[in-house]
């Protein structure tokens, strides 16, 4: 059965993006800190056709990821402001699904990228991400308010978070408007290295 994952790099004080985000400050203010250290290691430089980076716990827990995940779903904003920093050769290599209001054509991108646009909401775009996926995980990538539609509505199995040691003291934080709703969760791994702390949590259904 797919697992539903959400991945992301978050500040200790809850924040996974800056304040302005936008194409051309897609991280936000201030925000280099929650990004800088993933762009350094070995498996995000070879899915982006480079050499070289960090072989570290940090790399083989990116690694894993990667070859885990079958299908993305992302929402528009994050495709805007990604879509020039990931150029011709995206790294996610699966079919991803962005969540719109303004149609486009499917985008057919090298090393097995594909971006298809899906205007009729999020449980249509999970559908097909499932579908899409076969035996591995749907992974719901961002951004936060993205995250946090799929939150509310209780459709993620695990949350994958990975603390950076920064206070940023602004920006977009991952856990508000989440509904008054108590969710349990339960841990399933701790990794800390001196770059980040990995948290990995499965929902109690």
């Amino acid at each position: 059965m797919t697992t539903v994952t959400v991945d992301m790099a978050i500040s200790l004080d809850g924040y996974v993006a800056g304040a302005d985000v936008t194409p051309d400050n897609p991280g936000g203010d201030a925000a280099e800190p929650l990004f800088a250290w993933i762009h350094e290691l070995a498996s995000w430089r070879e899915r982006q056709g480079m050499t070289g980076g960090l072989e570290n716990r940090d790399s083989e827990l990116m690694r894993e990821w990667f070859d885990a995940t079958g299908a993305v779903v992302m929402g528009r904003t994050m495709y805007d402001t990604g879509e020039r920093f990931w150029g011709e050769n995206p790294p996610f290599r699966t079919p991803v699904f962005v969540l719109t209001h303004r149609p486009r054509p499917t985008l057919v991108k090298e090393g097995g990228t594909t971006f298809t646009f899906v205007t009729d909401g999020i449980h249509s775009a999970l559908d097909r991400a499932r579908a899409a996926a076969g035996d591995r995980n749907v992974d719901i990538a961002g951004g936060a308010g993205t995250v946090r539609q799929y939150l509310r509505e209780g459709l993620v199995d695990e949350l994958h978070l990975h603390v950076v040691p920064v206070l940023l003291g602004a920006g977009l934080r991952l856990f508000e408007d989440l509904g008054a709703e108590r969710r349990d969760l339960e841990p399933v791994a701790l990794v800390g290295t001196p770059l980040a702390t990995h948290l990995k949590y499965r929902f109690v259904k």
